[in-house]
């Protein structure tokens, strides 16, 4: 399930982002995706190609990974997000909720760290 205002369009200096094409209300729910779970031995070769920025470390002890499907692997990152995600390990599933409102036109972004406020560094700005 993907909002229809939602949309991919360039993003400034970071490829592409999603975006909103109207205002959202705080603690919406504006995507539910399905992942594809990959094994401790697939993240580490996935993590060897162009797809390890699309990543999300999966499982209880994080050891795994998953390509999420729908826009989920294309909200960029913002040490305080306007969006945060929740992993839901039994069904396999990412779902992506507003955590204040949304103006029309604004980039959603997620935090990497997994809290919208968690301002430790993430792997590409930890260099």
């Amino acid at each position: 399930m993907i909002l229809p205002y939602l949309v991919i369009a360039p993003s400034e200096n970071r490829g592409r982002g999603v975006f909103a094409t109207r205002n959202i209300p705080a603690n919406t729910i504006v995507e539910i995706s399905p992942v594809i779970v990959l094994t401790k031995k697939e993240r580490v070769a996935i993590e060897e190609t162009k797809l390890s920025s699309y990543i999300f470390e999966w499982g209880a002890k994080r050891t795994m990974g998953c390509l999420a499907l729908g826009y989920v692997s294309l909200y960029n990152h913002e040490y305080t997000s306007n969006c945060d995600y929740d992993m839901d390990f039994e069904f396999n599933l990412i779902t992506i909720r507003t955590v204040r409102k949304i103006k029309k036109g604004e980039e959603l972004c997620v935090n990497y760290n997994a809290d919208p406020n968690d301002k430790t560094k993430v792997w590409f700005h930890a260099k």
